[in-house]
């Protein structure tokens, strides 16, 4: 992942223990054998129940262990938090309550739950490794507006503060995510939840924090509106419009191989057409790295040296074509992040200047050196 440029962040589900008891052949040694005290079953699945306190435990433990043994960019919660309902089904956690629920509401003390462990995963995360960052992928909708002047005009059926007890604005407004990927996997004009509605309420509740939008791409083909070859490219152009959107993030990646719609077509050649590093988390570290020195050693050739202090994870070259006042755009990534040498001859335009740069792991990026 990271040869490609790419960040790797590890996904998980931070309740679902086994997807489906029917069928699932689970090992003596896994946690739903050795505590089995901890989980509950509802519909066909096991969970962790959210409301015993060593459970959040053992889920605090393991993304520990994941962050302290593994290069890893980020950890990344899916959407299950307090599952989704089931209808006429209670999930069954009232042992949990009448022990720990100390006379709250519910509905409440569940998100108090969701809360608690929000937290102590931010805060072990950043114990460990500071620069490990921590996102969510929640359902789209935090509120409806008719349950909460705050909400979004929709009509959600579920939502993550009623019933999967997630609290996502709070979480931002507290700080304890440095990113969130609402999955907005509805099209344009949708009428019980519309990707324009619920594009600007999320550039609205951001708090700072960085904002990527989640792409339904696996929905290619479902129905009138997903047959379209324009539904991606519109949605695209639309987020940009909003400063306060990083990008997008597609589920999911198998997705692409059927070039739905021609949507991998599109995407590259209008869109994507040419690198872009994330976006740097400035409350994770702002400060840029040492540029390189570009020593040349023939028509296009020169030799990248760095004698920075700060460590670096690779260079880019840059190019100032097409640019009006702008930054210049990257052109060429190089994974290489000590002494090492290239050839620019492929890039070279007549009229316009080539720069080379040093990125750090949060992706501040160097003064550009001009290669002359």
């Amino acid at each position: 992942t990271h040869k490609r440029g790419m960040e790797f962040h590890a996904w998980l589900n931070p309740y679902r223990a086994v997807f489906n008891i029917n069928k699932s052949k689970i090992a003596p040694s896994h946690i739903t054998k050795v505590h089995p005290e901890w989980f509950v079953v509802y519909g066909d699945k096991k969970y962790f129940d959210p409301g015993i306190p060593e459970a959040r435990d053992h889920v605090n433990r393991v993304v520990r262990d994941l962050v302290s043994r593994y290069d890893l960019d980020g950890i990344h919660m899916d959407d299950y938090f307090y599952p989704y309902r089931i209808a006429g089904k209670e999930f069954p956690d009232e042992k949990s309550f009448a022990t720990y629920g100390k006379g709250m509401n519910k509905d409440d003390w569940r998100r108090s739950n969701c809360d608690t462990i929000i937290k102590q995963l931010y805060e072990t995360i950043k114990q460990t490794n500071l620069r490990v960052k921590f996102g969510i992928s929640p359902f789209g909708v935090w509120r409806n507006q008719d349950k909460d002047p705050l909400g979004s005009a929709t009509k959600a059926g579920q939502t993550n503060y009623d019933d999967l007890y997630a609290d996502i604005r709070l979480w931002l407004e507290k700080g304890w995510m440095d990113y969130v990927v609402p999955q907005l996997y509805w099209e344009r004009g949708f009428k019980v939840a519309d990707y324009d509605v619920l594009l600007e309420w999320w550039n609205k509740h951001t708090y700072g924090k960085h904002l990527y939008i989640g792409q339904g791409i696996y929905r290619a083909g479902t129905t009138a509106a997903w047959k379209s070859p324009d539904q991606i490219p519109e949605q695209i152009r639309l987020l940009r419009n909003y400063n306060t959107t990083q990008g997008s993030v597609y589920f999911s990646s198998k997705s692409f191989v059927k070039n739905p719609n021609g949507w991998n077509d599109s995407l590259r050649n209008n869109y994507y057409a040419v690198p872009a590093l994330v976006p740097p988390m400035p409350w994770l570290d702002d400060v840029k790295p040492a540029p390189p020195s570009a020593r040349k050693k023939a028509t296009d050739q020169y030799a990248l040296v760095y004698e920075g202090k700060k460590p670096i994870k690779q260079y880019v070259v840059l190019s100032d074509k097409g640019i009006k006042g702008g930054n210049p755009i990257i052109v060429q990534w190089i994974m290489q992040s000590g002494n090492t040498e290239i050839n620019v001859a492929s890039l070279r335009q007549t009229g316009h200047n080539l720069f080379v740069a040093a990125v750090d792991k949060n992706n501040n990026m160097s003064n550009l050196i001009e290669l002359n």
